[in-house]
């Protein structure tokens, strides 16, 4: 594990290159990768590693809105993170993590994810921390609350910022599918 993974934001990569991806998110989620997961890991930058040519480990790191405390916040969002099933626990997601976190930490207010059961170990040990404070959506008719989101929500502070106060609801923007 020598290389760095390759950046690219979505426009740069080849019809190919995003089939690969989608191919390696499918097989990594076991066939639960739905179209609407796959829309929300695109328009950001990418994170891929490659070993002996192929494509093993991925991560994108995606603009959302975020309203917390009547402020309008931009963060950077991580998604479709995953790496093959034959090549886990080789330190692959830390280092996809490493480049995404320096997009985070160079561009955005704070970071923020999703994690499954078998994924939050990486974030928690990486210094993510569960989101304490409510979480909600804008949703067309309205806020809905996500009650379900509030024990698997992360949030990272970016270089030098802190993190908002959990006081204050994170108030995500709307979008198809899983709303995190």
């Amino acid at each position: 594990m020598s290389e760095s993974p390759r950046t690219a934001h979505t426009f740069e990569l080849s019809p190919a290159e995003l089939l690969e991806i989608r191919g390696l998110l499918t097989d990594a989620f076991d066939g639960d990768f739905a179209d609407e997961d796959w829309d929300h890991a695109l328009g950001g930058v990418h994170a891929l590693y490659y070993e002996g040519g192929e494509l093993v480990a991925h991560g994108s790191v995606i603009q959302r809105r975020v309203i917390h405390a009547r402020r309008s916040l931009r963060i950077g969002y991580v998604e479709a993170m995953a790496v093959r099933a034959d090549r886990r626990r080789r330190g692959l997601g830390g280092l996809v993590m490493d480049t995404l976190e320096r997009v985070i930490d160079g561009a955005y207010e704070f970071g923020a994810l999703s994690a499954s059961d078998d994924g939050a170990a990486l974030y928690r040990a990486r210094g993510w921390q569960l989101w304490r404070g409510r979480i909600e959506a804008l949703g067309p008719d309205g806020v809905v609350h996500l009650p379900d989101e509030e024990d698997s929500t992360y949030v990272r502070p970016a270089a030098a910022r802190p993190l908002p106060e959990p006081s204050a609801a994170l108030l995500f923007d709307w979008r198809e599918g899983d709303l995190l």
